[in-house]
C-alpha cells in the first residue's frame, strides 16, 4: 500500500485546538475531510473526533486507524497512538505508513529497537525518504554514526531537498542536546558536498559551528569534504568562524 505524505509523520509540531463537533449525519468520507481539515493546522484533538466519529461508522478502515493515531502522537498521546497503529496494521500489514508512524511513536517513547524495527518495514514495503531519514534518527539516537549516515545517505538521494525542508521542525529540532544537533549537521554537511551540493555543505557546516560543534577542524581532513576546500568560500568560514549561538 502507497501512502501520501498525509499519512506519515516526521515531526511534532506545537498542539492547537479549536471547538467543533462532528455531526451525526455526516458521511464516513465527510468526517474524514473534516478530520485533515483540523489536523493541518494542529487542531489534533479536535481533529481526533471527527476520525473517532468516522471509525464508529468504518471500523475496518486501516487509513483511518492510522490517521487518528496521527492525531493523537502529534497530541503527545503516544500510548493512544500505538493502539491505532497497531490496529490499522493488523487491517492492513502492508501499509507503510502505519509501520513509519509506530516506528515514530517507539521513538518518542526512547524504544529505538522497536522504532529501527518499525521503520525496516516500512522502507521494505515503500521507498521513502522520510523513513530513511527516521531510521537515521534512531541510529543516531544510539550513537550508530554509520548505520545514520548510510540511512541519512539514502534519504538525500530519494529527495534532496528533505533536510531543507525539516531544518526547523525536524530531526535536529528535536535533539536535546545542542552537541547532538550540532553533529547532526556536520553529518549533513558531509553528505551534501559528497554529493557536490557545496552551498548545502557550506550552509550545514556554518550551523554546526553555531550549535558549537567542537570537532569541525575534522572538515580539513574527512574525505568527504576534499573537494570543497579547494572552494574559497569554505577558506572563509574556516577562517571567519561564526561564534556559537545561545542554546
Amino acid at each position: 500500500a502507497q501512502g501520501t505524505p498525509s499519512d506519515r509523520l516526521q515531526v511534532k509540531p506545537p498542539i492547537k485546538q479549536q471547538m467543533t463537533a462532528p455531526s451525526a449525519n455526516a458521511t464516513v468520507e465527510e468526517l474524514e475531510s473534516q478530520g485533515d481539515r483540523l489536523r493541518a493546522p494542529k487542531s489534533y484533538f479536535d481533529a481526533l473526533d471527527f476520525y473517532r466519529a468516522a471509525l464508529r461508522k468504518d471500523p475496518t478502515s486501516a487509513r483511518l486507524n492510522n490517521k487518528a493515531g496521527m492525531a493523537e502522537l502529534q497530541g503527545e498521546h503516544i500510548g493512544e497512538s500505538v493502539h491505532y497503529f497497531q490496529r490499522a496494521i493488523k487491517l492492513d500489514p502492508k501499509m507503510a505508513a502505519a509501520h513509519n508512524n509506530l516506528g515514530a511513536a517507539r521513538y518518542e517513547e526512547r524504544k529505538y529497537g522497536g522504532a529501527a524495527k518499525e521503520y525496516k518495514k516500512a522502507i521494505k514495503l515503500e521507498q521513502d525518504a522520510s523513513y530513511y531519514s527516521n531510521l537515521g534518527a534512531v541510529y543516531f539516537s544510539q550513537k550508530k554514526w554509520a548505520q545514520a549516515n548510510e540511512a541519512y545517505s539514502h534519504a538525500l538521494q530519494l529527495d534532496p531537498d528533505l533536510f531543507m525542508r525539516a531544518s526547523r521542525f525536524g530531526i535536529a529540532a528535536q535533539m536535546s542536546s545542542p552537541q547532538d544537533r550540532a553533529h547532526f549537521q556536520y553529518v549533513l554537511a558531509k553528505l551534501y558536498a559528497k554529493s557536490g551540493n557545496s552551498d548545502r555543505a557550506l550552509l550545514c557546516l556554518r550551523r554546526a559551528m553555531e550549535n558549537g560543534y567542537k570537532e569541525i577542524d575534522a572538515a580539513y581532513k574527512d574525505d568527504e569534504f576534499a573537494n570543497l576546500r579547494k572552494d574559497p568560500r569554505f577558506v572563509e568560514l574556516m577562517a571567519n568562524r561564526p561564534l556559537a549561538l545561545p542554546n
